[in-house]
């Protein structure tokens, strides 16, 4: 087993105390996921792959290169759980453009109101060109960290079956935690996937990745994680005759 990302951030005695309270069980996947990618749009990533320190000079939110290493790991995963038929669901931020909906996200950042400025080149909240949803795929808007907080997640997740959630995008930090946090308080099994989350932080990265791993979530390689949706059965989410369909990607939240 490779040591993990926040191995160097912890100290012998966390790693003790880790080991003595039974932390960092594994959960295992589910039966029925669906595949989440939290808000990899260009106001994250960027209009192209560069240093993060050159990309904010544009986009301050971004999360630079790292932001695209971990499109190209997430792309895969989109494919694969398109030829098994499961949910790909896909999470992106929208506000007015008078910013008069931002609320408390305006008390912690400086630069929050200069987003306006990158709308010329590119929408900020638009899922980049490389792994945008399909027709067949979900798209939910959501103005706070967690994908589920006050948005209608958790009623496609019942609507689909769904027992669990493959988790990827950013920030491992912001929205990835939050979304864990309370996928994990509405008793989901989650699996997030390192490779393909990103952050503008390295030590937020992987300090909430191991806070993740101790007590929230199981924290997979996207290698693992092909092969556990290689190996579901075909047609899972194929609903019989006559039922109800669910929205395209047109679906909003």
């Amino acid at each position: 087993m490779k040591t993990p990302v926040w191995d160097k951030f912890l100290t012998d005695r966390d790693k003790a105390v880790f080991a003595a309270g039974g932390f960092g069980a594994r959960m295992g996947f589910g039966k029925r996921p669906a595949l989440l990618i939290i808000d990899v749009n260009y106001a994250f990533c960027g209009e192209r792959p560069e240093p993060i320190l050159e990309s904010i000079k544009r986009w301050p939110t971004s999360c630079g290169d790292e932001a695209w290493e971990g499109v190209k790991v997430i792309k895969p995963l989109i494919e694969s759980a398109h030829a098994k038929g499961i949910p790909v669901i896909y999470t992106t931020n929208r506000k007015r453009a008078d910013l008069w909906d931002n609320g408390s996200w305006s008390w912690k950042s400086t630069r929050q109101k200069e987003r306006s400025r990158t709308e010329a080149i590119r929408d900020p909240n638009a899922i980049v060109r490389e792994i945008a949803p399909g027709p067949k795929d979900l798209l939910i808007e959501k103005q706070k960290p967690s994908a589920f907080y006050g948005t209608p997640l958790q009623s496609y997740l019942t609507l689909l079956g769904c027992d669990s959630l493959l988790v990827s995008g950013a920030t491992t930090s912001g929205c990835v935690r939050a979304t864990v946090l309370d996928a994990f308080s509405a008793n989901y099994r989650v699996s997030v996937v390192e490779d393909a989350c990103f952050d503008r932080s390295q030590a937020s990265h992987a300090v909430s990745l191991c806070d993740m791993h101790a007590k929230y979530a199981d924290i997979v390689e996207s290698r693992e994680v092909l092969d556990f949706i290689a190996a579901l059965p075909e047609r899972l989410f194929e609903l019989p005759a006559g039922e109800p369909r669910l929205q395209t990607s047109a679906t909003r939240g």
